[in-house]
């Protein structure tokens, strides 16, 4: 079964903000869906994932997150 894990990202400002860091997300093993608003400053990651790797992602796009 998948849960849904939700992360608090700073940084963000715009749409493209919010593509980079689904981009780099969508790449983490085990992850079936990512949602991301850059005016909440939310993330959203379904999927098996493993937290390391999610906020690793985040942070290669360049920007910082916490698990919520």
């Amino acid at each position: 079964m998948s849960a849904t894990t939700q992360y608090q990202v700073t940084g963000m400002t715009c749409g493209h903000c919010e593509t980079s860091v689904r981009e780099e997300v969508s790449e983490v093993a085990g992850v079936q869906d990512v949602q991301v608003s850059h005016e909440t400053g939310t993330l959203a990651v379904t999927g098996d994932v493993d937290d390391a790797a999610v906020l690793a992602a985040v942070t290669e796009a360049g920007y910082s997150a916490t698990r919520a």
